[in-house]
Order: C-alpha cells, then sequence, then structure tokens
C-alpha cells in the first residue's frame, strides 16, 4: 500500500492516487453527462480541489474500482488534474452496489433510466445480503409479512414501494423506448405499460412512434399491453391503436413582448402568471353571475 496512506480502520484507507489508476464502476447506472453542470463541477476544481475524496475499492486486476465520485475523476481529468485523494473501502460486490447507489440516488436530474437501473441493483443487492431469494418483481409490488427490503429501500429514497417497482419495470424496455422517456417524450405511466411488451413488439411500438410522430397516450399504452397479453399484438394492431386519434388539448401561447406591456417591469413570470390566473377566474365568476 502506498507509503503516504492515513490508516483509519482495518477496511479503510485514504491515500492518493493516480486517475489512470481508477476504474470507473463496472455496473455504474449513472451516466457522466458532458453539460453545463460538469462545467460548473470542472471549473470548482480547477480552482479549489476536490472537496471531497473519491471513494474507491482495490479492483481485481490492479489499481482501484470507484464507487463514488465518477464526475470527480472525470471534472479531474478534464481540468488537468493528474492525482486525486481517495477513500479506499475494502467491500464486498453488494456493499459496493449499495454505497454506490446511495451516493447518487438524492442528487438532482437523475433520469428515469438511471433511477430504474439503481433501484434493480440496490434492492437485489439488500435481497442478497438479507439472505431472501429473488422474487419476479411486479408494478404493485410484492407481499410479505416480515419488513421487507423493498420496504426498507422505500423508506430510505423517500418513495413508495410500489413506485420503486415502476421505475424497475423501465428495464425491460428497448434502449431507444428508454432514451424517450429520459427526454420526457414519453410519459413515465406509459412507459410502464410498455414496458410488459415484448423487445419485437416494442419495436414495432417504436416504428409506429416515429411514423406518426407521437408518443403514446397512457389509454393506448394500456390497449397495446391488453392486445400483447392476449397474443394478438402485431404491427398493423400497433399502428392502428397509435393511429387512433388523441382528445385535443388546448395550447394557448402569449409572446413575451405582447404581456411584458401589461405588468411592471420588475414582475417575475411566476408573478405574471399568477396574476392572469387571478383575473380569468375573477373573469369566470362574473360571466357565471346570474343577470340582475
Amino acid at each position: 500500500m502506498s507509503s503516504n496512506a492515513d490508516k483509519i480502520d482495518m477496511s479503510i484507507e485514504i491515500l492518493t492516487a493516480s486517475l489512470s489508476e481508477l476504474t470507473p464502476f463496472e455496473e455504474n447506472p449513472y451516466k457522466v453527462r458532458m453539460d453545463s453542470s460538469m462545467d460548473e463541477l470542472v471549473e470548482s476544481i480547477s480552482v479549489y480541489g476536490v472537496l471531497s475524496p473519491i471513494i474507491a475499492r482495490p479492483h481485481k486486476d490492479g489499481g482501484y474500482e470507484i464507487i463514488s465520485g465518477h464526475r470527480r475523476a472525470k471534472a479531474c481529468e478534464l481540468a488537468g488534474i493528474e492525482n486525486v485523494s481517495i477513500i479506499l473501502k475494502d467491500l464486498d460486490d453488494d456493499s459496493a452496489i449499495i454505497l454506490l447507489v446511495d451516493s447518487n440516488i438524492h442528487r438532482e436530474n437523475v433520469l428515469p433510466s438511471e433511477k430504474a437501473y439503481a433501484y434493480q441493483m440496490k434492492l437485489e443487492a439488500m435481497k442478497r445480503k438479507a439472505g431472501r431469494p429473488n422474487k419476479n418483481y411486479s408494478q404493485i409490488g410484492n407481499n410479505f409479512n416480515e419488513k421487507t427490503s423493498s420496504q426498507q429501500f422505500a423508506k430510505e429514497v423517500g418513495e413508495s414501494k410500489n413506485q420503486i417497482f415502476r421505475y424497475i419495470r423501465l428495464t425491460n424496455l428497448i434502449d431507444p423506448i428508454l432514451d424517450m422517456v429520459d427526454n420526457k417524450q414519453i410519459a413515465m405511466n406509459a412507459a410502464v405499460e410498455i414496458s410488459y411488451l415484448g423487445s419485437k413488439e416494442q419495436t414495432d411500438v417504436l416504428k409506429a412512434i416515429e411514423a406518426e410522430e407521437t408518443a403514446p397516450s397512457i389509454e393506448q399504452a394500456k390497449k397495446l399491453r391488453r392486445f400483447s397479453a392476449d397474443g394478438r399484438l402485431n404491427d398493423d394492431v400497433v399502428l392502428s391503436i397509435m393511429q387512433e386519434q388523441k382528445p385535443e388539448k388546448i395550447k394557448v401561447v402569449f409572446k413575451e413582448d405582447k404581456l411584458r406591456k401589461y405588468f411592471p417591469k420588475n414582475f417575475t413570470q411566476k408573478q405574471m402568471e399568477e396574476t392572469m390566473e387571478k383575473l380569468l377566474a375573477n373573469w369566470a365568476r362574473k360571466r357565471n353571475e346570474p343577470e340582475r
């Protein structure tokens, strides 16, 4: 072990490591995105350095495997920093997975796909550590008499057990459709229904989405699932369902320069919206008052 290691206990050490010695966690569900947040992190690290050490464990092939700090490692690379402080922990696979998920699950802007795979990984790891056999996931959850791993997990992340299983259902989507969920092109509820379709059926749905240039509504997604369960879903049926007319949505758009002249200059967008809503409510109330 490095001579500059500061030993804390039998399983944790702090030391300096080269970025070239660090390897990303093999099944990391969280993407390292090159976005404005990364730009801010690079700038911060360039000025102040890495304020929180990267957490890693020994890699089976030498060097260290990152458990928490993938973004920090990438930011250091972009900032031209070659050496970083790491907290070295001797963890088994399941403990490493749980720490990886816990270190990232509450950060801002976590994508649905990231939550889906992170929830799946951690729940399976918790069940293995608890010595329980794996269960098949269902959208409505599973029922046990004792306190289950899923119930404990739900309490930790602040989401219902059912919602956790709904996210996990997304791991059954083909990649292009899961990308659409991340990009908010398909609603979560509709995506969960589509996840029950086979990969060939999902490919047909994807083709129909591209052909019709529209995403399935929750009603259409449920219909697709029913036809699939009955063994009657093919590309023609998919296209027919996707071509069904959706309820028309009313969208009214005002240009900002036209609205601004009616409001004080210091009004925020939220204040403008609240004022307009009050005016419309007042107008509707007067309109419905009986004539005298």
